[in-house]
């Protein structure tokens, strides 16, 4: 039996920071515990420190969790914009995308945005969620 691959490490020096940086795993755990209000705090603090390719990736992650925010407090239109911005800076030339599953953040938040441009109610689908990509 043998063991799995560590993960490599991102050849981007910012990424390679972003990746050490216990701040980002901080900031990832409550996204994905749904604390929209501190994650925008923690992924607003590294987005404003970093200037290179990862930025778009973290602003996106950080307007998802504002979307959130506002979807919780009513707020449909204003988490329609920022939940269609997030997804929209989720695409292009992300490197290694800091280690993170994007193509299924990139399905979960783009069925919550379908569902909110129509009008319907976000019961049912997946919450959106930042999973590390497991190398193969």
């Amino acid at each position: 039996m043998s063991l799995p691959e560590p993960p490599l490490l991102p050849q981007d020096p910012e990424e390679q920071a972003l990746v050490g940086d216990p701040r980002l795993a901080h900031a990832i755990a409550l996204f994905n515990g749904g604390d929209w209000y501190a994650c925008h705090d923690g992924l607003e603090e590294l987005w404003h420190e970093t200037s290179g390719r990862m930025r778009p990736l973290l602003q996106g992650i950080l307007q998802i969790a504002v979307a959130e925010l506002h979807h919780e407090r009513g707020n449909l239109r204003g988490a329609t914009i920022l939940m269609g911005e997030g997804l929209g800076r989720l695409q292009g030339d992300l490197e290694g995308g800091l280690g993170l599953d994007l193509d299924n953040l990139r399905l979960q938040v783009g069925a919550r945005l379908q569902a909110l441009q129509q009008q319907r109610p976000l019961r049912g689908l997946d919450m959106p969620y930042l999973a590390v990509k497991i190398q193969a």
